[in-house]
């Protein structure tokens, strides 16, 4: 954790300062490298735990998307809730994703699951735990990632103005459930995983409706539209490489 927490984008070790002098945050700093002594193999790779934060600075974050956990397949999970690495298989939410963006706004789904050019545009694609083990769904749950995650959605509520916040499923809204709404956008609706999507996600015009309030106030839309297969390989090649 040492290591990862040097590699913190400036801005967000400034916000977070006082959470890593925590006591749940040295607990969690043992748990992680107990696990890792023990030759367990852990999701994502220690310089993606936080690469929510290091692509997407405090004062740029438009819009907010909390997921979960971090996907527990090998190769899946880097860091950005619902997002995985080039090459990888799109998951079935991200499948749902991807429909209800072209039912919303016209775009077509894309063929590869990386979503980094979002968080480059200000969207936080921030999990509820930041790591899993391999294999071992929710396995990390309890262990002090969801107080830090906390921490950053309480940073963004009160020292931020105008953001949006999708929040899907229950998890998501009951971690966004102090977020002012006089403050900022907060979008609802079911989880987009096939087993919920059908009650409310699909058709829940959700990315046309956070443009059209980051406009209202003055700020850039997202480019929802992701890259091609090939430029999504290039740019995380180049995200790999400063990460090493």
């Amino acid at each position: 954790m040492s290591q990862t927490q040097l590699r913190l984008e400036e801005s967000w070790k400034t916000v977070l300062a006082d959470e890593f002098n925590k006591d749940y945050m040295h607990s969690l700093r043992g748990f992680l490298k107990d696990e890792i002594k023990a030759g367990k193999t852990i999701y994502p790779k220690g310089s993606e735990y936080f690469q929510a934060l290091n692509s997407t600075p405090f004062d740029k974050v438009s819009v907010v998307i909390l997921g979960q956990d971090p996907y527990h397949g090998p190769g899946q999970a880097h860091g950005l809730c619902f997002s995985v690495r080039p090459g990888v298989p799109v998951p079935p939410s991200l499948v749902n994703i991807y429909k209800e963006l072209d039912s919303d706004l016209g775009i077509k789904p894309a063929h590869h699951g990386y979503l980094q050019s979002w968080a480059d545009q200000g969207v936080l694609l921030l999990n509820n735990v930041l790591t899993v083990e391999a294999g071992q769904a929710g396995s990390h749950h309890g262990r002090g990632w969801e107080k830090f995650t906390s921490a950053i959605v309480e940073h963004l509520n009160l020292e931020r103005e105008n953001l949006v916040f999708m929040l899907w499923g229950s998890p998501a809204q009951k971690k966004g459930a102090s977020v002012d709404e006089d403050r900022h956008l907060v979008l609802k609706a079911p989880h987009p995983s096939p087993l919920s999507a059908y009650r409310g996600f699909l058709g829940c015009h959700h990315f046309s409706l956070a443009n059209a309030y980051l406009k209202t106030h003055g700020r850039a839309p997202i480019d929802w539209k992701l890259p091609s297969p090939t430029q999504a390989r290039t740019i995380y090649a180049e995200e790999d490489g400063l990460q090493a």
